[in-house]
């Protein structure tokens, strides 16, 4: 008479298998339910367009917006990719319920959004918007590690429609979108520059800005530029994490009117992002003006600057441009109101668009060059305490160009716009200018102790190819008289919970049972060691358990109910505890090890470690039962929290 065990295997999952024969694995699966909408769905299907995926609070969360052409309750599906088959969402899936409203007359039907939250690091994800039955495709993200240095890449002014062909102007994004991300594919984040379109409320344009798939498979931080403000259409295709919708921030201080206006700020990581309206610049306009931003900037790093090494703000209307908005009223508004209030609040960079060519300030304090002595086109600089870089991307679709213009002899601080002593063709603020008619794009490096900056061509200039650099800096933060000191601390790593046969899995064979008192058989054996290890930091609690199917010879069987057995600890161990002894079901008419029974267990708590876990087989069975060589199989199963 022979009993077989299972064969050696890790990790809480149950287990089957025959010594002595070719183990088999059956495997079943249904797929069940109606999959993602296609263009075959019913006519009375729910158009569901423009999907574009946002950043979230911080990295835990992601904001996804889209339009439908229904008023219908809608919501996002999401489930890591890995348990997404053939289209088909898990039934884990999870889902966000989405918001919205009714969009203006001139872009149709409606918008939602919904905030994905509870993200977990190193993960790919796929999501999809709607609703049972009628579904978008499915769209995919992955997240990466939630500490530590990382990449996004700055847009300035795609403008599709600028030149007056939005065809020409969308393939022009598209290549920048293709050309960026496949050099950067693990950038986690797409941040704007504004004036996504040329037209504020044409949707034919925002159609064109939003085709490229990677603004679905990527976080965006929309930037309201002057081009986007004059509708609605920019507030319904981009809704933003911790934004303050309020009069001060609109243009012309009505929130209900047909524009798009406020101030946002969220965490990615280590850096601080505060995302302002430059539209609403005076207060003559009806809007809080210049003021109103200043002290939401304040507000923001007062309450959350300690959360995050660097301060990044983005806006659109840049203040230290080279080209031909550099003279503009407005601009030498701001840039008499904002270089102050963000030195003395310790921002590090400001992220600008507008005037569609290339510069990269001096580090400037108080609206003024920090250092006299700073170099044009040095490629690594130190801030002292309240210098400010200020980047000025160009255009990113190549729509249109604005050519740089010369200085004045109006001053080199402040609103002025005179010649730079160290290098007179250039303005005094900016180390370098550039415009060379060619779409380019900038990535940043956020480091530990410093922040990498890089314009990029995503077209060739003659001799410079795709993805040539423009210009390049490293700046490192001030660190005042002192010394900083980091050290970066590792999530611990969680531990596993495992069980395997100790050493050879080799057939437990109880032998020739013996007849007892004339009346029933017996036999006794040991089933095969099993090792059972638990380093998870939790201490959850565990358990090993075991049960049997029926003695089998050809036709002829008896009942597992009749093995019984005497668990024991071989080694102790990670709170390791033998199970309760069980009868053979001839001793007491029970059930025996025909159901499941407890091997071993350890209660919530237990220290780390390994133990060994035996037992003793009992089996008796009525002298009843046919001659012949029997055997079953022990299936053993693994619990852990």
């Amino acid at each position: 008479m022979t009993l077989s065990n299972s064969t050696r295997a890790h990790g809480p999952v149950r287990r089957r298998v025959a010594v002595g024969a070719t183990a088999a694995f059956l495997g079943l699966a249904v797929a069940v339910g109606g999959g993602l909408a296609t263009a075959a769905s019913a006519a009375e299907s729910t158009a569901l367009t423009g999907v574009i995926l946002g950043v979230g609070a911080d990295e835990t969360q992601r904001i996804v917006t889209w339009y439908s052409s229904a008023d219908t309750a809608q919501k996002i599906q999401l489930a890591p990719t890995a348990g997404v088959v053939n289209g088909e969402f898990p039934a884990s899936a999870v889902t966000f319920d989405a918001t919205g409203g009714a969009n203006i007359a001139t872009s149709g039907g409606f918008n939602r959004h919904a905030t994905i939250t509870g993200l977990k690091e190193h993960t790919a994800y796929s999501y999809r918007v709607g609703a049972e039955g009628n579904w978008s495709p499915a769209y995919s993200f992955k997240t990466q590690d939630f500490e530590g240095d990382y990449d996004f890449l700055f847009f300035g002014d795609p403008q599709i429609g600028s030149s007056g062909d939005i065809a020409k102007d969308q393939a022009g994004w598209q290549d920048t979108m293709n050309v960026a991300l496949t050099a950067n594919p693990n950038i986690e984040m797409l941040v704007s520059g504004g004036d996504h379109v040329e037209t504020a409320n044409t949707e034919a344009q925002w159609s064109a800005f939003l085709a490229p798939d990677q603004l679905r498979q990527y976080p965006v931080a929309a930037t309201i530029g002057n081009h986007d403000v004059g509708g609605k259409a920019w507030e319904q295709h981009h809704f933003t994490p911790n934004t303050d919708r309020s009069a001060p921030y609109y243009s012309n201080g009505n929130p209900a009117s047909n524009t798009s206006g406020g101030d946002y700020w969220y965490i990615y990581k280590d850096v601080l992002f505060i995302d302002l309206n430059s539209n609403s610049y005076a207060t003559s306009q009806g809007g809080g003006g210049d003021e109103a931003h200043t002290a939401y900037v304040t507000d923001v790093i007062e309450q959350h600057g300690a959360e995050a090494k660097w301060k990044v703000l983005v806006y659109h209307h840049s203040i230290y441009s080279p080209a031909s908005h550099a003279k503009d009223g407005d601009n030498k508004v701001r840039r008499v109101d904002f270089p102050t209030t963000f030195s003395k609040l310790g921002v590090d960079m400001v992220l600008q668009g507008h005037d569609h060519s290339y510069s990269r300030s001096y580090l400037i304090k108080n609206g003024a060059k920090a250092d006299p002595n700073e170099q044009p086109g040095a490629d690594d600089v130190v801030a002292g305490p309240g210098g400010v870089l200020y980047v000025t991307a160009n255009s990113a679709s190549g729509s249109k160009y604005y050519d740089i213009s010369k200085p004045d002899s109006s001053g080199t601080s402040g609103a002025g716009n005179g010649a730079d002593p160290l290098n007179p063709a250039n303005y005094w603020y900016n180390s370098v200018q550039n415009q060379e008619h060619v779409r380019t794009y900038v990535k940043v490096q956020v480091r530990n102790d410093k922040l990498v900056v890089e314009n990029i061509r995503s077209a060739a200039n003659g001799d410079q190819g795709v993805g040539s650099i423009v210009d390049k800096v490293s700046v490192h933060p001030y660190h005042a008289d002192g010394q900083d000191i980091q050290v970066n601390v590792p999530a611990p790593a969680p531990g596993e919970f495992g069980w395997t046969i100790d050493g050879y899995n080799g057939l437990v064979d109880l032998g020739t049972a013996q007849e007892r008192d004339g009346a029933y058989f017996e036999a006794n054996g040991k089933i095969n060691p099993i090792l059972v290890s638990d380093s998870r930091r939790s201490l959850a609690p565990w358990s090993i358990s075991a049960s049997v199917g029926d003695f089998q010879d050809a036709d002829k069987k008896f009942s597992g109910a009749f093995l019984g057995w005497t668990p024991s600890l071989l080694d102790g161990g990670a709170g390791a505890q033998a199970s309760a002894a069980v009868l053979s079901g001839y001793d007491d008419q029970g059930s025996g090890l025909s159901v499941s029974r407890g091997l071993a267990f350890a209660e919530q708590g237990h220290p780390r470690g390994s133990a060994k876990l035996g037992a003793d087989l009992d089996l008796k069975f009525p002298d009843s039962i046919d001659k012949g060589s029997y055997r079953t199989t022990l299936t053993i199963t693994a619990l852990s929290s």
